[in-house]
């Protein structure tokens, strides 16, 4: 059996995510002289991270509903 997270915790957690390391990424290349590739390298790992949640099943976002399964179908 797989860990799973609901669809509007996983929305939660990925928004908290989201904001978090945009705020931590500016706030340390202000603090830190950064290169702009190491600041994309950086944000493609944070990225990288929630994506590989997404595939493992353990995130399972409903992106607040915003896309409906259904109109996809065919």
């Amino acid at each position: 059996m797989k860990f799973r997270i609901t669809p509007l915790a996983s929305d939660i957690i990925i928004s908290i995510y989201a904001i978090a390391t945009l705020y931590l990424r500016f706030k340390f290349e202000n603090d830190a002289i950064v290169s702009p590739m190491n600041s994309v390298v950086m944000g493609v790992c944070f990225v990288l991270i929630i994506w590989v949640f997404i595939k493992l099943k353990v995130l399972n976002p409903n992106w607040f509903g915003l896309l409906n399964s259904n109109k996809f179908k065919s």
